[in-house]
C-alpha cells in the first residue's frame, strides 16, 4: 500500500511538470494581438549586405564581443544578432 501511495504521488507531481512545461511552451508561441507577427524582418542566415539592402542603415550598431563575435544592429522595432557577418536572431522590441 506504502508504495502505491508513493507511485500515485510521483505520477501526480510528474503530471503537474509537464503541464507546466506545456503552458510555458504555449506562452512563449504564443502571438499578441498588438505583436509585430506580420513586420517584414531580417531572416536567419542572411547576410549585413542583405540586411542594410532590404532594410537601411541601423540606428545604432554595437561592435561586436565574444567568440564567435556577436554583433547588434538596431532598428526602431528590433535589434538584429550577427554572428560574423551573418543574421544569428531577430529580437521584436516591445
Amino acid at each position: 500500500m506504502k508504495g502505491s501511495g508513493l507511485v500515485a504521488a510521483l505520477i501526480a507531481v510528474s503530471a503537474a511538470s509537464v503541464q507546466a512545461d506545456v503552458l510555458l511552451m504555449d506562452s512563449i508561441n504564443a502571438v499578441p494581438e498588438n505583436s509585430a507577427a506580420g513586420m517584414q524582418r531580417p531572416t536567419r542566415g542572411a547576410s549585413m549586405n542583405i540586411v542594410k539592402g532590404q532594410f537601411g542603415e541601423p540606428q545604432g550598431i554595437k561592435a561586436a564581443v565574444g567568440e564567435p563575435p556577436i554583433s547588434r544592429w538596431i532598428y526602431p522595432d528590433y535589434t538584429v544578432y550577427f554572428e560574423h557577418d551573418l543574421v544569428l536572431d531577430v529580437v521584436v522590441h516591445r
